[in-house]
């Protein structure tokens, strides 16, 4: 019984046997059924990219957003449920503004991540409640540390710093290549393009839906302003990825 969840999965107050909080659980699979995520620490600041998957062809481009702006220098992306994930970035514009009226400062990004990781942790706590079927990365800029910072709010209200995240279906493989670029030289214009290549490299065409790419960054070229790309470098960076993926391919295809 203890493996199917049944019986103890009726609240998120109940652990199983073996120790499992299974509406946890399903909330995760919510998050690994959904457009991959990608959060990216460069030389220069932070990238932000979300594929979005299209369940509607007749959707107008650019509606229903998944990268959202926190604070000036702060943004955020989310992948799962879609309204939940809307619910959590209401919570952090929250919980920016509250301390930017009460300390006078921009709150620190290390402040905002815990915040929303302890409001997201609380409806794990409560039968009357249900976790967030929804995963956030925030991007954000501390000018008195003079430091750009990524961190990933879970639904289970875990929280850690990255140098490079992913969430989403494609979240293994992104790891995988994440792990191969150096972050420590890897510049924001050059982090779009690869957020761009290793995105559409984890697409089935054949499989998935139509998809649109979200992209945004918290650069030093902008003063640490969190921005959206512009659909023209959107565009050039997924021509890139193509091309480059293409060479991928041909050259695995001549050492056959």
């Amino acid at each position: 019984m203890a493996s199917s969840g049944s019986g103890y999965d009726l609240s998120p107050t109940t652990f199983s046997p073996d120790g499992r909080i299974f509406q946890v659980e399903y909330a995760s699979k919510s998050v690994a059924s959904s457009g991959t995520l990608i959060g990216l620490k460069c030389s220069d600041g932070i990238v932000l990219a979300c594929e979005k998957l299209l369940a509607n062809k007749m959707l107008v481009p650019g509606s229903n957003k998944r990268i959202n702006t926190v604070s000036k220098t702060s943004g955020c992306a989310f992948t799962g449920f879609v309204s939940d994930g809307r619910q959590i970035v209401n919570r952090a514009r929250e919980e920016a503004s509250s301390y930017l009226d009460t300390y006078g400062i921009p709150v620190p990004p290390s402040v905002l991540a815990d915040r929303l990781a302890h409001y997201v942790h609380y409806f794990t706590l409560h039968g009357a409640l249900r976790p967030f079927g929804a995963s956030m990365v925030l991007g954000c800029y501390e000018e008195d540390m003079d430091e750009a910072s990524l961190y990933m709010v879970e639904p289970s209200g875990q929280v850690f710093k990255y140098f490079g995240c992913a969430a989403g279906k494609g979240r293994q493989g992104a790891k995988t290549e994440i792990e191969k670029l150096d972050l420590s030289t890897l510049t924001v214009a050059q982090g779009i393009k690869e957020a761009a290549r290793i995105i559409t490299m984890l697409r089935d065409d054949g499989k998935d839906k139509p998809m649109e790419l979200e992209i945004s960054t918290v650069a030093a070229e902008n003063n640490y302003v969190h921005k959206p790309c512009e659909k023209s470098v959107i565009a050039e960076a997924e021509k890139w990825a193509k091309e480059q993926i293409e060479e991928e391919e041909d050259m695995e295809e001549d050492e056959d």
